[in-house]
């Protein structure tokens, strides 16, 4: 009960105290309440915000700043999921209650250090902005490092691989699917949001809204343009939409219909693992091996932070061994 004592004072004092003065203050109350014994006069002590509106506003901070719907659903659940195997306040909890959280979650999920690693990180995102808002003295989670993975080189499709795909699509629509993926390296959510005016034949590009809404150009290569054209020749709907179901009513075509209809293809296909991201790791890989500048592949796929597209590029080993022959021997 001292110690809850000691952090509500500490706490309600955040905005008139500094972090120096906070850490004497709760010294000063160690020393003066270790000699008493503290009962509270009722059972239940209030707190300023409930654990509930701590996550709501937290969560109104992220829509403001541009996260999805899905991030946000993702961010909450995450939280949620902490709070409830804490059972205790926020501003109660503790580096120890995170630790032994991330630990139990780990054993009774069979969870891989990269889940353990994300929940890590959004519970840091989320306990720096109660910091940063003045609501909590210092973030538990800043003694919580990063959690080490391996690291492991994801497969890309070969040439092989996606010439066999283009030879036995049987709808134009897949053909012209497969093309712009593979040519332009984008992500299936901004594929399934893409508009007929959005693509400018001419030019060979397109304009696609990315996550948080950012808007980017992408370029796609001439037999995509050709397979695009061919696609769109043969539609008779009126449907603003760039890509559509193949029956009526012709709706857009959504997420999981492009993963389900890839899907089917890999199997009859007998090609490994096919999905779009594929397409985009696929990409970058192929454009690191030949050269291209890794700010101008960041910028072609649309990512904040060159570590990410890093992750994407699994540089060949016969390219390293060239290199090695070319630069140094």
């Amino acid at each position: 009960m001292k110690n809850y004592l000691i952090t509500e004072i500490t706490q309600r004092m955040l905005q008139h105290l500094n972090n120096c003065e906070l850490e004497q203050l709760q010294k000063v109350l160690k020393i003066v309440l270790q000699d008493f014994d503290v009962t509270p006069a009722k059972e239940d002590v209030p707190e300023s915000f409930s654990n509930d509106e701590f996550v709501e506003l937290f969560l109104a901070a992220k829509r403001i700043e541009g996260c999805s719907e899905k991030t946000l659903q993702y961010y909450f659940a995450t939280i949620q999921n902490m709070l409830i195997g804490i059972n205790k306040p926020i501003k109660h909890i503790t580096t120890d209650n995170l630790r032994e959280y991330l630990m139990k979650h780990q054993e009774e999920k069979q969870s891989s250090r990269v889940t353990i690693d994300n929940i890590r990180r959004i519970l840091s995102s989320f306990f720096a902005w109660l910091e940063d808002e003045d609501y909590i003295i210092k973030s538990p989670v800043r003694r919580i490092h990063k959690v080490k993975t391996g690291t492991n080189i994801k497969e890309t499709y070969s040439d092989e691989s996606l010439e066999l795909m283009r030879d036995n699509c049987e709808e134009l629509r897949d053909l012209a699917m497969i093309d712009i993926l593979a040519s332009t390296g984008m992500r299936v959510g901004e594929l399934v949001l893409l508009n007929i005016e959005d693509v400018n034949f001419n030019e060979r590009e397109c304009v696609v809204f990315g996550k948080g809404d950012k808007e980017r150009i992408v370029y796609f290569d001439a037999r995509t343009k050709i397979h695009l054209k061919n696609y769109l020749e043969s539609r008779t709907d009126l449907n603003p939409a760039l890509f559509v179901s193949l029956k009526y009513p012709f709706n857009r075509l959504q997420i999981s219909g492009v993963e389900v209809r890839l899907r089917e293809l890999g199997k009859r296909l007998n090609i490994p693992k096919v999905h779009p991201h594929k397409f985009r790791r696929t990409l970058a890989t192929m454009a690191i091996d030949k050269g291209m500048p890794i700010e101008q592949l960041q910028k072609l796929l649309g990512h904040e932070r060159i570590d990410t597209t890093m992750q994407y590029a699994m540089v060949k080993q016969s390219n390293v061994k060239l290199a090695h022959r070319k630069f140094i021997g």
